[in-house]
């Protein structure tokens, strides 16, 4: 391809130079070459067309004399001659003609005029200009840029651990997952209907983790294992209704998990403390819970089943941090007597990543499920009683209870589970044993070789992969190892320990044995060592029980069927490869390829977080650059990139302001002011910061009531500490009195955090800083395009103003602070388990950054508002827009009111909702933050067509509103309540056909069926993607969270679960159509899937049924 591209040019440069002479009056004849300048949407190799311009109508008028007598010669520019491989073109999507015609239809003149009219002049800047990549860079120049910063991190093997470990990605699930934006660019599964396929990975997961826990209970991922330990610290502390205030930490736990719980006590008044095991008292009568590691940080294997009891006979409750591979050859915690168990899922097939994103995770028993933090898939029926899968019990989460909430998280590691579940069900209980078996028996052969050598002395106690070595001199040791390219872990002066995993070989044992032999010489390889090695697992602590026994652990073992497997459920559901996804407050914009290329480059995935910095210093030089970027964009003096979420950002911002008071011995400023529109995690937050909340309402124009912000100001002014507002509001608005605002809270002594949430709507056009913030978290996975990943991963770095910087947050193994660093530092504690977060998911928003320069990306934000205003525009005429600026315009998303429909046709938002899938839409936020509404945010990437396209579609629902209005259509029996997918189903039930071959006598049939669907047939031709479930999902709360295991056995007309024969009408739709609501209703894949994997769910289908 580069060699056609090559000639080709070459040809059009020869054209271009042969064809130069032009007559002497200045005029072209139609025989001569037109002077060409690319579309946007044609390539640059593209042939010239037939029209014929004059030379004054190419020069803008002008007839150019040129030097060579008669004879006139076009030149050619410099700008033809430059890399045409530029960024913003392919990233922001309207030409600039689609701009001035948007524009001119939403009454202006120019793109200019109408930001000029949308964004108040106190808060606009004049430009945005970087001191690196201002210009942009092209893919091409930031792939080789990516490449050189690769270079730069130096690759040692790691034998750190610590809860990071190298491990083997299956290539199936790297190329199918991991780089497939199929995966990655869903939006979390709250409409279940399009999202079957993830949620069934993620049930996976949960089951997984049920499995090799022992206990009941699983959410959907968390963060990372510290923040998964601070989860269950407060889990404990609302156990016991916050009576106890003395949570208990074993210094066997990983520093980095300590230090996170430290930081989060604070804000829930909780004393942590700290002890040896032996000396853990429980005698003060006043302890909530206590946290312990299995197996422990230095590698013991410990059996707390005496000490658990112990306990429990005090009320305690018990945490166990632990390693899912162990858990495979070790007695799972559950059987132990633990209440909650939280680990990290990184080393099931998910690479390091110099610390992130991984899969964190919780597991408790049935009595706790109310308590749990984060997302949790349960087992349903839909509306016709057919088993569907769905988001459980959230009445828990955020977004509902807000400060209330069990936890503030939201994003979680939902990609990241995946992929681990993947790794489970590729390998398969045995599978996974045996990778433990190997890890272990290569500790094994370590420590006894060490003991052959006689030069340094091994634990005595039972371990798992992590080997304790003491020594003479830990440092000299760790020096030898770093000549040999070798990571280790130096405890002390005399204390090492050495971690294995599934990468390390038996050669690498041999080197290990080199460095610890000082100038000994080595006269056993690790293989001759094989046969002498025992278990060292003690029989009491070996697991006996099953685990991963239900068939979707048991079938798929072939990369063959792997893939398979993979593609099923990806075609389930809905992503950006099928359509824009409008919703509000969300910025589903373009993940380009480019972007996200590096994340997979072995010199960024294979670091550990803790390897010494002079080994990745081409991670520290992209965050540095970073950070100096994002300071630019904000207005900003200093940026932590450690928060690995925007909840956690949020978090990490107030406690800052929180830091900062302290120091000013202001102890008593505790009260946050909070508007109601806000998002549901700002609450959330400042319940965690141990902040009182006072709200503050709005307006008929959907603005902050100032007045009555003035007034709770006033009346805390003493107690002050924070104000959390999202600009432009989550209304869809840019407030005229922002600025005020943020005076008003200054001169009361207090603080503005800024949520970064809207920040698609700021860039290049004006600044936190700049409006008067003081701190503010960036949502890396929407404004700057990590993809969401169906639920995670996210980013959420926060920037503070000078005097906030030295308060931002370190780490207890490697110290970090602010970028640029502040002259002092005084950090208010850790956030996350590694030190810069999810660090391999940076280079995403570094290399969007970089490309699109400060020019692409302050167009980026004007064609994210245009794009709103002009839908806005086009339906206006067909549904109320709730809120706009003072000039008639709306920001970046804006909410349309759906709640009259109720009165005139009993039409809800749902039905607008689930309508919009009949053709191929996701829908748009709904019913937040105003009930009966739909909250629609377009984003910069999305083309003129397909913003026409979702306007068309909304436009033609009205119509069929309108029908029911009018009374054509029956108020009970219509399109939007009887969808169009479920008279699929209904008619392929009618003629036992499988519903991908019913759809093409669809209309026939409708009015067969006694249904018509006059509007529908533009729509459906355009109709992408088929849901999986049928529609109104059953809120449950006594679903099932894992997959029950049964035999099953498929007959012609029947199942047999178990005993005795269970016969259901779905066996019988099943044998005859060759499908079931797990296919994927696309034309070419109506074919038997493994409907016998979901045994339980056929029961509570038949008993719902019944019922």
């Amino acid at each position: 391809m580069e060699r056609a591209r090559r000639l080709a040019s070459r040809a059009i440069l020869r054209r271009l130079v042969n064809e130069t002479k032009q007559s002497s009056n200045g005029q072209m004849s139609c025989r001569s070459p037109v002077l060409y300048t690319p579309s946007r949407y044609v390539s640059s190799l593209s042939p010239f067309g037939s029209k014929c311009y004059s030379r004054s109508d190419l020069l803008g008028g002008r007839n150019v004399p040129n030097s060579f007598g008669s004879q006139q010669v076009r030149s050619i520019s410099v700008e033809a001659l430059k890399s045409s491989d530029t960024f913003p073109r392919r990233h922001n999507s309207a030409t600039p003609e689609e701009q001035a015609k948007m524009a001119e239809s939403c009454g202006f003149d120019s793109l200019d005029s109408l930001i000029d009219a949308t964004v108040p002049k106190a808060i606009r800047i004049d430009s945005m200009k970087f001191s690196k990549f201002d210009e942009g860079l092209t893919e091409s120049q930031m792939i080789e840029h990516m490449k050189m910063l690769e270079s730069k991190n130096k690759i040692f093997k790691s034998f750190i651990g610590m809860g990071y470990y190298n491990t083997h990605v299956p290539p199936v699930i790297l190329r199918n997952i991991m780089e497939n934006p199929a995966w990655y660019t869903q939006y979390t599964p709250y409409q279940a209907e399009i999202s079957q396929g993830r949620l069934e990975s993620l049930l996976n997961f949960q089951t997984m983790i049920a499995d090799l826990t022992g206990l009941p209970m699983s959410n959907a991922s968390l963060l990372d294992e510290g923040t998964a330990a601070a989860e269950a610290m407060a889990m404990c502390n609302n156990i016991l209704k916050g009576k106890k205030k003395t949570f208990i930490i074993a210094n066997n736990c990983h520093p980095q998990t300590i230090d996170i719980c430290k930081t989060r006590a604070d804000g829930f008044d909780l004393k942590v403390v700290t002890a040896d095991l032996k000396d853990i008292d429980y005698s003060s009568g006043d302890v909530c819970g206590v946290l312990v590691q299995y197996p422990g940080t230095e590698g013991e294997v410990l059996d707390y089943g005496e000490f658990i009891k112990n306990a429990h006979a005090h009320g305690v409750k018990v945490v166990m941090a632990t390693d899912l591979l162990a858990l495979t050859v070790l007695k799972p915690p559950g059987e132990l007597g633990a209440d909650i168990v939280v680990g990290s899922a990184q080393r099931f097939g998910v690479p390091m990543g110099y610390g992130g994103p991984h899969a964190a995770f919780l597991a408790t028993s049935q009595e706790y499920k109310r308590m749990m933090p984060g997302r949790i898939i349960g087992v349903s029926v839909d509306s016709s009683g057919k088993p569907a899968l769905r988001m459980a019990m959230q009445t828990r989460e955020q977004h509902i209870r807000r400060d209330k909430a069990t936890s503030n998280i939201c994003t979680a590691q939902a990609l990241l589970a995946n992929m681990a579940a993947m790794y489970a069900v590729y390998h398969g209980p045995e599978g996974l044993k045996a990778i433990a078996q190997r890890v272990h028996g290569l500790a094994g052969v370590f420590a006894l070789g060490l003991k052959k050598l006689g030069t340094v002395e091994v634990q005595g106690l039972p371990f798992f992969d992590t080997v304790k070595v003491t020594c003479a001199d830990a440092h000299s040791i760790a020096d030898a190892g770093y000549r040999s390219e070798i990571n280790l872990r130096v405890l002390d002066a005399k204390t090492i320990t050495v971690s294995f995993d599934e990468t390390t070989t038996l050669e690498d044992v041999d080197k290990l044995f080199k460095v610890f032999s000082g100038s000994k010489p080595v006269s056993f390889t690790a293989a001759s060592l094989a046969s002498e090695v025992e278990t060292a697992i003690p029989s009491g602590l070996e697991r006996q029980s099953p685990y991963l026994t239900h068939s979707i652990f048991n079938m798929y073992h072939t990369e063959h069927e792997l893939l398979r497997y993979i593609h099923r459920l990806q075609s389930k559901d809905l992503s950006l490869c099928h359509s824009m996804i409008p919703l509000g407050s969300c910025t589903m914009k373009l993940n380009a390829t480019a972007e996200m290329m590096p994340v997979t480059w072995p010199g960024f995935t294979d670091i550990h977080p803790f390897a010494p910095q002079v080994q990745a210093q081409g991670y520290q030089e992209m965050f540095n650059n970073l950070g100096e970027l994002l300071c630019t964009i904000t207005g900003f003096d200093s940026f932590s990139l450690q928060p690995n979420a925007g909840a956690a950002g949020e978090y990490a911002g107030l406690m800052v302001i929180r830091a900062y008071h302290l120091s000013r011995g202001d102890h008593h400023r505790n009260v946050c002011i909070i508007p109601v529109s806000a998002h549901g995690t700002n609450p959330a937050s400042a319940a965690m910061c141990g902040m009182k909340i006072v709200s503050v309402g709005t307006d008929s124009k959907g603005n902050i009531n100032i007045e009555e912000l003035r007034k709770a100001a006033e009346a805390n002014k003493d107690k002050l500490s924070a104000l959390m507002v999202t600009y432009p509001s989550t209304h869809g608005v840019y407030e005229e009195g922002i600025d005020e605002i943020c005076k008003i809270i200054h001169d009361n002594g207090g603080q503005v955090y800024m949520d970064g949430a809207n920040m698609n709507a700021q860039v290049g056009l004006t600044s936190p800083g700049f409006i008067g913030a003081d701190v503010c978290h960036l949502n890396l996975h929407k404004t700057f395009c990590i993809p969401h990943g169906g639920g995670g991963p996210g980013m959420g770095p926060i920037g503070v103003k000078k005097h906030l910087a030295p308060f931002l947050p370190s780490h207890p193994v490697v110290p970090t602070g602010g970028i640029p660093a502040p002259e002092k530092s005084d950090p208010l504690g850790t956030i996350s388990a590694a030190p810069w977060g999810s660090a391999l998911i940076l280079p995403i928003s570094y290399t969007y950054i970089a490309m699109m320069g400060s020019k692409g990306l302050t167009d980026a934000s004007k064609i994210a508002i245009l794009n709103a205003n002009y839908m806005a525009k086009r339906l206006e005429k067909h549904y109320p827009v709730l809120f706009r600026g003072v000039n008639g315009t709306v920001a970046h998303e804006f909410i349309i009111d759906l709640r009259g429909f109720k009165n005139t046709a009993g039409i809800e938002p749902e039905d607008v909702a689930k309508r919009l899938m009949d053709y191929g839409f996701h829908a748009p936020t709904m019913s937040w933050p105003v009930p009966g509404t739909l909250m629609i945010e377009p984003t910069e990437s999305e083309s003129k067509a397909e913003l026409d396209r979702f306007c068309d579609t909304l436009i033609s629902i009205r119509e069929e509103i309108a029908e029911i209005e009018n009374g054509k259509a029956d108020i009970h029996n219509n399109v939007l309540k009887i969808l169009f997918t479920e008279l699929i189903h209904t008619l392929a039930g009618r003629l036992s056909i499988p519903p991908s071959f019913a759809h093409g006598r669809c209309m026939d049939k409708c009015r067969i069926l006694g249904n018509t669907l006059p509007s529908l047939l533009s729509g459906f031709e355009l109709l992408k993607f088929w849901p999986t479930s049928r529609y109104g999902l059953k809120t449950s709360f006594t679903v099932d969270l894992a997959f029950p295991v049964y035999d099953i056995k498929i007959g012609v007309h029947n199942i047999e679960i178990g005993s005795p024969m269970f016969e259901h009408e779905f066996a019988c739709f099943f044998a005859v159509s060759g499908t079931c609501w797990t296919n994927v209703y696309g034309d070419r894949q109506c074919h038997l899937q493994p409907f016998f994997q979901y045994p339980q769910m056929v029961e509570e289908a038949a008993a719902a049924n019944a019922r």
